[in-house]
């Protein structure tokens, strides 16, 4: 793959010049949030403000309600308690300014210049658009030269860079990332926390789980962290892990077995 540009300007699209911004989606606010399956809740009484811009890492122990978190706050998932609520219209289906990225992406079977149009078709975007969208994303991530290649024969690691590059064809405002390197090697790894950190510089909320406690030392703005389904702290990432308040947090932090 060539080199990763050292900025992400803006995409835009024909006419992009003349529009007015739309109404920001942010802040997310969740109220007393919960999903249980069979009466057992997996997450449940979680109040929160998640607000523009920043990295926001999502840390715990299996079974704690991370993923589920994060596809509550992505629509994924209704709660069977309390509410997400997106200012502006971000909560009407037509205005979802929101993307989430799994640990292993989804392709489709075509080459990987068409999963990006795919993708801006079915947000609504037209056939000009989707074409100039499509090839700006490739080359800003580095990946011009793989368009006609199918998309199901690229590596884990460039498959997870494609997989960005259709979210952020679409240019999100807040972005959400289900331990999007746990099944890379470090070169790739690097890579990804690379186009991370640029897209955050255009200020795209980001909000990842991950299991890597030095990644989220590297990578953190705030932390939240979750533990049988509870929202335990949500701080700022340098007085979390200097001085969790919570004994879970501490043990977590230091590396001990909790359950």
């Amino acid at each position: 793959m060539s080199a990763v540009l050292t900025r992400l300007a803006p995409l835009g699209g024909a006419g992009a010049a003349g529009r007015s911004a739309p109404t920001s989606i942010l802040p997310l606010r969740l109220e007393g949030l919960g999903f249980a399956v069979g009466g057992k809740p997996l997450l449940d009484g979680v109040d929160l403000v998640l607000e523009a811009g920043g990295r926001t890492v999502v840390l715990g122990p299996n079974g704690a309600g991370k993923s589920i978190f994060l596809r509550l706050c992505h629509g994924l998932l209704r709660p069977t308690t309390g509410q997400v609520l997106w200012a502006g219209n971000g909560a009407n289906a037509r205005d979802r300014r929101h993307a989430l990225l799994f640990q292993r992406p989804v392709m489709l079977r075509r080459s990987a210049l068409a999963n990006i149009l795919h993708g801006l078709a079915l947000a609504g975007h037209g056939w000009h658009e989707r074409r100039q969208r499509a090839r700006a994303v490739l080359a800003r991530f580095g990946i011009a030269e793989l368009a006609e290649r199918p998309a199901r024969t690229l590596s884990g690691g460039e498959q997870q860079v494609l997989a960005l590059a259709r979210a952020a064809a679409l240019e999100p405002e807040v972005l959400f990332l289900d331990e999007p390197t746990a099944a890379l090697d470090p070169a790739a790894t690097a890579r990804i926390e690379l186009l991370l950190q640029l897209i955050a510089r255009d200020g795209v909320k980001l909000v990842m789980v991950t299991h890597d406690l030095g990644q989220a030392r590297r990578f953190a703005d705030d932390v939240v962290f979750l533990h049988r389904g509870r929202l335990v702290e949500h701080r700022p990432a340098a007085a979390f892990f200097s001085n969790p308040r919570s004994p879970e947090a501490r043990a977590f932090v230091a590396g001990e077995l909790i359950w």
